[in-house]
């Protein structure tokens, strides 16, 4: 199969197009620059020039692929807004093109997104009016699917993990080498969960083999893991207390980043492991802090 991904030279676009290439399939990569460019040209794939910005970049390729999937997302967070509009106007594009075709295509959203304060499960719909959250790929997605293309969504744990993130835990630490302190709201068991990248990989390529319309799956390994956990690990590496703080402090300490840190969003994979096959062999969000995010 033919797949055109998006965010291809991303943190978990890199492992999605080395999974696919190992399978078998042929990738047609997006990319914004040379550098880019030659990342994907390094790990085996085609190279398609544009962004998630240029709609007829990805119209191009989409048109010259058997199935997508978008990994691509701008994480800027100082404006969440525009850019959860740029992923949904995407899906949108790349839609149109696949429409009537029932070929796969798979759109990348994230388990805390669900139900937080519930262990979320595949079958569950984001509440999206409770979370007051702008990104919109679970809705897109299902609207490509009414088209005749057979959409599936893979929701991320709050942290892929692995050597080279910079997602979330490496701002938990920044913020921790900032402040002196590695800090936890009230007593800190708010859950959160994790998958290493590499499984990501074998995740995607799953659901564009076997995934249905309108299917969710759910990139989690660990189901919940206090949140106080990841910050003794940061004290422990760092070599700094460790302290509760109230959650009126929260805004101060950990900035725009507060609401991450306090969310309890507990996710399943049980139902992904059943209809996929999917079984995830990386090490655990803890162990892997322990082994890359403290190399001077």
């Amino acid at each position: 199969m033919k797949v055109f991904v998006t965010g291809a030279t991303g943190f978990v676009g890199t492992a999605v197009v080395e999974d696919l290439i190992k399978a078998g399939h042929e990738v047609l990569g997006l990319a914004r620059s040379d550098a880019s460019a030659e990342k994907l040209k390094a790990a085996g794939a085609q190279v398609h020039r544009g962004d998630l910005e240029d709609l007829d970049s990805l119209r191009s390729g989409a048109a010259q692929a058997d199935g997508v999937i978008h990994t691509g997302f701008i994480h800027d967070f100082s404006r969440f807004a525009v850019v959860c509009e740029v992923d949904k106007v995407a899906i949108a594009t790349i839609g149109e093109v696949l429409a009537g075709t029932n070929k796969p295509f798979v759109v990348t959203s994230g388990t805390a997104l669900v139900k937080p304060g519930t262990m979320a499960t595949e079958d569950m719909d984001p509440d999206h009016d409770a979370l007051h959250s702008p990104r919109r790929s679970e809705p897109a997605s299902d609207a490509v699917a009414d088209l005749g293309v057979r959409t599936s969504v893979v929701r991320l744990s709050p942290s892929v993990h692995g050597e080279g993130d910079h997602g979330f835990v490496p701002v938990l630490i920044n913020i921790a080498r900032e402040k002196g302190f590695a800090a936890y709201i009230g007593e800190g068991q708010n859950r959160w969960t994790g998958v290493q990248r590499f499984d990501t990989g074998s995740l995607y390529r799953l659901a564009l083999e076997k995934g249905t319309a309108k299917a969710r799956f759910h990139g989690v390994d660990g189901e919940g893991i206090a949140f106080k956990a990841i910050a003794e690990v940061i004290g422990k590496n760092l070599n700094i207390p460790v302290r509760s703080i109230s959650q009126e402090a929260a805004a101060e300490h950990f900035g725009w980043f507060a609401a991450f840190a306090g969310i309890d969003c507990p996710a399943s994979s049980k139902i992904t492991r059943e209809t996929l096959g999917w079984q995830p062999s990386g090490i655990s969000l803890l162990e892997d802090m322990e082994q890359y995010y403290f190399k001077s």
